[in-house]
Parts: C-alpha cells; sequence; structure tokens
C-alpha cells in the first residue's frame, strides 16, 4: 500500500479544517461531520482551539483512499502560528492549498503558495464555499492566476454557484494544454498530428504535477460536499506517494513535540529512510549529539494511532523515550536542511505573572512550551525575575495567556509588545588584556578586534594569531564566549553582522610543585579565556560603536482607489513608507515597509479606513537604523561586562586591587 503525506493550508476561515473533516467522513473515518462552530473537529483537540475556533497546533489524522494511506496534516492559517506551518513543510509529500471562493485570495494565501513554490511541494488548489453567496469562479481564476501562480488546470466547471446546491463537474479544461505543453513540447506536436489522447494528457498532467511544475484547481464545499470526491481522486492520482528505503540506514525527522499524560516528552517524526524499532537506540539532535532509547512506537492508521514494534520510512509516527528531543531534530543520519522558509519573531513581551502565581511553576511551564516551538525563544533575567517571550503577533499573545490558565493553572499578564531589536557595529574597535597586568586577574591574554561585516552574514570569528601559539581548548574558549557575549551588545541587543578577529593570545603553561601535583594558582584554564574575553569584547564594542536597528516589514495594501487620501497620512504617522503606488481597475495597490512595531495598529486601523475593504499583507523585509528618538535599550540579563567592577565582582574571586 502506498503513503501519502499530505497538508491541508490555507489563510484563516479559508475552510481547512471544515476540509479536513469532510475529507475524513467521505473516507469513512468518521460517521459524521465535526463542526468548527461546535468544537467537535477532530484535528482541533485543545479546548482553546475549539472555542476559538481556530487551528493553533499542526494535527495528524490518517485515512484510507483505495491503496493509499494517507496521513493528513491540519496546520494553522492564522499567521501569528506560521511556525507551526514551517515545521510541517519539511515532511510532506505533497499539499492542498484551500482558498475561499467568496473571499479570495487573501494575504496569507499568497505567503502560503510562495513557500510551497519555493520548496517545490508539488499542489493542489481547493477553492471552498461554492455554495455561499458571493461564490465565484472565472473571475478567482484570475485573481490565482494573477496572485499566485499562473500554471494552474482547472479540473472542471461549477453549476449553481453560491447556491446550498452548487456542484463541480469534472472535466480536464481545454486550456490544459497550453499550460502543460510550456514543459513538454511532446504533447503540443502529438495535439498538431491528432495523436493526443486524454490518457496521454493526464499522464502529463499527473507527472508535472508531481514535479511541482502545474496547479490542479478544484471548485467545491467543505460543507455540502461538493467536489471534495474529485478532491480525492486528485490526491491519490496525482501527488506523489511517499518514498524511502526501510532497508536503508534510519534518517528522520522531529517536527513536533507534545507532552504525555505523565509529562513525558512524545516526538512526531517523519522518516525518510530506514527502519526504527521498540529498544532502538538512535542518536538525534545537532551532528547526532545526544543519544536515547526508544521505548514505544505509535503510527496513524484509519482516524486514529495504533502502538506498533516498528515505523518504516515513508511513515509519520509518534516515539517515546526520546527525553532530550527538540522540534526540528534529526534521527539518525541527519538529511540535508532547507532552512526557515518563515522569518523568526521580530516582537518580544515580558510575562507578569499574578501575585499568587509560583514562579518556579511558570518558569516549568513556560520551558515546555517552548520546547514545542524552536522560533518562540524565552529569555530569563534572573535579577529582576522576569521572562520574556518572542512573538510574531498579538493573538499568539492571547493564546500563551490562555493555555498557561488551562493547562498550567497559571494566572499571568503581559507587558506591552516591543520589537526585537538587533546592534551593529558602527566602526572597527580593538581592545586587549593581557596577563600580568594590574587590571587584569585572569591567566590568560586576549586581544580582539570587531569589524562591520556585510548585512545578513551573522558573527564570523578570525584568528589572526597561530592556532599552535596555545592549546586549542582556550581557542575554543574564546570563540564560544565572544559568540555567547554578543547576545547583548552595548544597547542590550543581540549583536549581528560582525567580524571578530583574535589579535593576540597568551597563556601560562602548567605549572606543578614537587609532590603537590597542578597548581591551578599559578596555570591558565579555560576559566580565565572565558572570564576575560567578555571584557575586553565589550571594551572593543565600546569603540567600535553599535547602531540599533529594529525589524522593519515589507507591506502591500489593496483598497478601494477612493481611500487612497485617507490611507497614506495614516501610514506617515506610522513610520511607514509607501514605495510603489499603482490603480488596477477601482483598487489601488501600495507596496512599502513599516516598522513591525506599528503593524498591529496598521492592521486595526485599516477596515476603518478602507470601509473594510482593505487588505494587508505583511512580513519581515529586514533591520534599519532607528532613525527617531533615543535608540531603545534592553536590560542586561548578564554580569554585564561594560561594568568592570561590577562584572569582576560577579565572575571571578581573584579580584585584583
Amino acid at each position: 500500500m502506498h503513503l501519502l503525506n499530505l497538508g491541508i493550508l490555507a489563510h484563516v476561515d479559508a475552510g481547512k479544517t471544515s476540509l479536513t473533516e469532510r475529507l475524513l467522513y467521505s473516507a469513512g473515518v468518521t460517521d459524521e461531520i465535526g463542526s468548527v462552530d461546535d468544537g467537535s473537529t477532530r484535528t482541533d483537540t485543545l479546548a482553546l482551539e475549539r472555542r476559538r475556533g481556530i487551528t493553533i497546533k499542526s494535527a495528524v489524522v490518517s485515512f484510507p483512499l483505495d491503496d493509499v494511506t494517507v496521513n493528513l496534516l491540519d496546520t494553522p492559517g492564522h499567521p501569528d502560528f506560521i511556525a507551526e506551518v514551517e515545521r510541517v513543510l519539511g515532511v510532506l509529500d505533497g499539499a492542498v492549498l484551500v482558498v475561499s471562493a467568496v473571499e479570495g485570495v487573501q494575504a496569507q494565501t499568497r505567503v502560503l503558495m510562495r513557500t510551497l513554490r519555493r520548496l517545490s511541494i508539488p499542489t493542489l488548489l481547493f477553492v471552498n464555499k461554492i455554495d455561499r453567496r458571493g461564490a465565484r469562479e472565472t473571475e478567482l481564476l484570475r485573481a490565482v492566476s494573477a496572485r499566485l501562480t499562473p500554471l494552474i488546470v482547472p479540473m472542471g466547471t461549477t453549476g449553481r454557484l453560491g447556491t446550498p446546491e452548487a456542484r463541480f463537474v469534472p472535466a480536464l479544461s481545454p486550456a490544459a494544454l497550453d499550460v502543460l505543453a510550456d514543459h513538454d513540447d511532446g504533447l503540443l506536436a502529438e495535439f498538431v498530428d491528432g495523436t493526443l489522447t486524454d490518457t496521454r494528457l493526464r499522464t502529463a498532467l499527473a507527472e508535472q504535477t508531481r514535479r511541482a511544475r502545474v496547479h490542479p484547481v478544484y471548485f467545491g464545499s467543505a460543507v455540502t460536499g461538493a467536489g471534495v470526491d474529485a478532491l480525492l481522486a486528485g490526491v491519490r492520482e496525482l501527488l506523489p506517494p511517499a518514498d524511502g528505503d526501510p532497508g536503508g540506514p534510519v534518517s528522520g525527522t522531529v517536527f513536533k513535540v507534545e507532552r504525555g499524560p505523565a509529562g513525558e516528552k512524545v516526538a512526531y517524526a517523519r522518516m525518510f529512510s530506514g527502519t526504527l524499532r521498540t529498544r532502538d537506540r538512535i542518536p538525534f539532535g545537532p551532528a547526532g549529539a545526544a543519544e536515547g532509547r526508544i521505548t514505544g512506537i505509535s503510527v496513524f492508521d484509519g482516524g486514529t494511532d495504533a502502538r506498533t514494534d516498528a515505523v518504516p520510512a515513508g511513515r509519520i509516527a509518534r516515539l517515546w523515550g526520546l527525553a532530550d528531543i527538540r522540534v526540528g531534530d534529526a534521527i539518525g543520519e541527519p538529511r540535508e536542511e532547507y532552512g526557515h522558509v518563515f522569518a523568526p519573531p521580530t516582537l518580544e513581551t515580558v510575562v507578569v505573572p499574578a501575585p499568587d502565581t509560583d514562579p518556579g511553576a511558570l518558569h516549568l511551564a513556560l520551558t515546555q512550551l517552548a520546547e514545542q516551538d524552536p522560533l518562540i525563544a524565552l529569555r530569563h533575567d534572573e535579577r529582576r525575575r522576569e521572562t520574556s517571550v518572542s512573538l510574531y503577533g498579538e493573538v499568539q499573545k492571547e493564546v500563551l495567556q490562555a493555555t498557561l490558565a488551562e493547562e498550567y493553572g497559571l494566572d499571568v499578564t503581559f507587558r506591552g509588545t516591543t520589537p526585537l531589536c538587533v546592534e551593529r557595529p558602527a566602526g572597527s574597535g580593538a581592545a586587549v588584556e593581557s596577563i600580568g597586568e594590574d587590571a587584569n586577574p585572569f591567566l590568560a591574554t586576549v586581544g580582539l578586534r570587531v569589524d562591520p561585516a556585510p548585512l545578513g552574514s551573522g558573527v564570523d570569528f578570525r584568528l589572526e594569531v597561530e592556532l599552535g601559539a596555545m592549546p586549542y581548548a582556550f581557542f575554543k574558549a574564546v570563540e564560544d564566549t565572544v559568540r555567547e557575549t554578543l547576545g547583548q551588545g552595548l544597547h542590550g541587543w543581540r549583536v549581528t553582522d560582525c567580524a571578530v578577529t583574535m589579535t593576540h593570545s597568551g597563556y601560562c603553561p602548567r605549572q606543578s610543585h614537587a609532590h603537590q601535583g597542578f597548581d591551578k594558582s599559578m596555570s591558565s584554564t579555560g576559566a580565565d579565556f572565558r572570564g576575560v574575553t567578555p571584557l575586553v569584547l565589550a571594551e572593543a564594542l565600546r569603540r567600535a560603536g553599535t547602531a540599533v536597528c529594529e525589524p522593519v516589514h515589507r507591506f502591500r495594501i489593496e483598497a478601494p482607489a477612493d481611500t487612497l487620501g485617507a490611507l497614506l497620512p495614516v501610514l506617515s504617522g506610522l513610520g511607514a513608507v509607501p514605495r510603489t503606488t499603482r490603480t488596477r481597475g477601482g483598487l489601488c495597490v501600495l507596496d512599502g515597509t513599516v516598522p513591525a512595531a506599528r503593524v498591529h495598529e496598521l492592521e486595526q486601523r485599516l477596515p476603518g479606513l478602507t470601509r473594510g475593504e482593505g487588505e494587508l499583507e505583511s512580513a519581515f523585509a529586514h533591520y534599519a537604523p532607528v532613525t527617531r528618538g533615543t535608540p531603545p535599550r534592553r536590560p542586561r540579563t548578564d554580569h554585564n561586562p561594560l561594568n568592570r567592577k561590577e562584572y569582576l565582582l560577579n565572575v571571578t574571586r581573584r579580584v585584583g586591587g
């Protein structure tokens, strides 16, 4: 039996979860269709998901489709939970992108389609809600071609559109030849010769769909079931089955981690090669640094998951026994990474516990939630006893608050959301601390120079001293400490796009007294280099200076042309910079940039400015220097090497003079 790992993606409220329920019902997995409104869906299992009617966590459910077993992955539609979507993309064989026949192509639809095409994931389009008043066919196909991709093949036509009796009539459009012939010259030749058959055309369609060169489009309704059988036939015939050698080396990827009833970690993994069995000891994590024994396996089958002794290549399984596993970890041999396809969070807020909330329990709960989402970082400030969490948006903050209350019994609020800035060196600066100087209590000589580096280059550590000048462990201690120290620059933000060069080195060789062994007070250790490096780097940064840069989003607004006069002053007041303005029919389209901190306000004000007809699409673009007002500062959570006396009192017991 073939396997297919299928993702369902959409803009929020396009009907993605309702379609999942309809597919399960049509496949005979469920006896009745779950309702998002009633909170009875199979994939939205969290109480919060059912109450709010949105998908927050990805979910897996399996159903049979003739000779194919489909693992269906339902993903969130709201952009605040894009990290959940990202993790699923790496384990898919194909996808169905749901578009509303009423609302049409929306902002998140465009983001998802661009990503699916960039990763070459075979994708079918399903235009949902054809039974709803205002549903469109011809106009919507034009919008899909213009705003998503022109490489579409309509798979039929609709009838009684916009009524409860709306239907979808499968039929390969004559226009399919034009699209398919772009990638297959033989089709056109056969058409001219009169030898082209429907079978040959459908074979070409399947081949090109599996290579993500074209995207078949189906119309239907998840509520009435119209068009769903045709979509299922397309899933079976046009999308590629999972591949992988069950006899090969074990290789898989973890895309989700949750906690079981006893608090144990349960990892969701897609196996790409080999066969994983219970009681196997398996390396996992970066470079296989960790190892664990598999104590339990379950696979998805017939709408539920069932315990098994082994999981072969191609399948998705739940794994027990890997206590230190994290989302994104490789199991066994690592595969080639595709990297992050969506930008990391650009906002941050401080969690404020209620007076009766246990700080220790809150710390544990936040840590467990962060384990499930590697793009959501925690930052602990021990001195202020504060924890900050990074975010994509305000909805995510509301969900985090509700999750802490409902799953952990913890009452919290949040401070205002602030942008996550970075610092970049404004120039070059160098500093040295040498052994024997009165001000240096460490048995280590370290000299560092900080230079600006190209945008987006991150941090580059270099040597201008001979690698053999001292033990390699000391060089490694310096490099590791440099990277850690750059997490907080002169203004408290992460320093990036810089080159740090080690210009001086020196150490005291191992000393010992007769019959007494190693004398630590006369011999350099790794702790000496870890201790002095932050002081040297902080002084080099001070001499170089840094510029605080805030996250900036690119935006596109489509709104009625007669609202442009009201829009432009508001955009200016929010610090937005329109780059291009053009009209399309009665619409104006504005492209530009806006500070990430003002995106939420723009989202809130847009409906009132555009009679509810405006549509905003935004995504992280770059970091830009803060030019208005005083650059924001971030409280430090380290021992503050910018204050030498404070730093030495906290770090070393050998404080000089």
